[in-house]
């Protein structure tokens, strides 16, 4: 089983009123260098906010909703308290209601 860590917020609010751009980009550009594969992802619309597991945040984020996930825990504790006004959650794939961690709508 693979753990996904994420936070999730408005698109609006992850791509134009916060910097997440510049820290997605210094992110990628660190794992270049270190060459260490990519354990991070944005995705607009993601389909898993959907599931029951998420119903009580998904209703909380207006619409449309956009999510970074990551295997990396203490990468998404980061994000959390850089970005404040963000949902937080995580969820184990192979699961009965997520079968793609990046499918988006």
């Amino acid at each position: 089983m693979t753990t996904y860590y994420f936070v999730a917020a408005s698109e609006k609010f992850l791509t134009v009123e916060e910097p997440l751009e510049e820290i997605l980009k210094e992110r990628t550009r660190n794992y270049e260098e270190n060459k260490k594969e990519k354990d991070f992802w944005l995705l607009k619309n993601p389909s898993f906010l959907k599931s029951s597991k998420f119903a009580d945040i998904f209703t909380k984020i207006p619409s449309p909703p956009a999510a970074v996930i990551s295997t990396d825990k203490k990468f998404i504790t980061f994000l959390k308290l850089r970005l404040e006004f963000v949902a937080v959650g995580e969820f184990e794939i192979p699961n009965a209601e997520i079968s793609d961690p990046f499918k988006v709508e």
